[in-house]
């Protein structure tokens, strides 16, 4: 059974992939200061992701749209991300998006939800 979804499941995420990169957005433009106190506002801001997952391809287009920088951690090739956001955020879900404020920990899972958070910021 797993090896019937890897092959329906691989070929999609390749397909999601190139479309992203081949449709990929442009980066609005700001002054250098205005970009710096964007950047400010995004620091404390990591975005837990597979690189394939149709939601998380959603959610980094909005990024790059944006031009907000945003850490990126891709769960399947990082051990310590994943067991992160299982053990802090509460499950194994993407796109998540990690909020640290005031040294609070906030973590955002729906892609509108995360993308609505970060027009705030934009």
């Amino acid at each position: 059974m797993k090896t019937i979804m890897f092959l329906i499941r691989w070929p999609i995420g390749q397909l999601i992939l190139l479309l992203s990169f081949v449709f990929s957005p442009k980066a609005v433009k700001r002054s250098e200061e205005e970009q710096q106190k964007i950047d400010q506002g995004t620091e404390n801001l990591a975005l837990y992701q597979l690189p394939a997952c149709p939601f998380c391809v959603k959610v980094r287009r909005s990024i790059k749209r944006n031009a907000l920088k945003i850490e990126l951690r891709n769960i399947s090739h990082n051990e310590n991300f994943r067991q992160e956001l299982i053990s802090e955020g509460g499950k194994r879900t993407v796109p998540c998006l990690r909020i640290e404020k005031d040294n609070k920990v906030q973590w955002l899972y729906e892609s509108n939800e995360i993308i609505a958070h970060l027009q705030k910021i934009a």
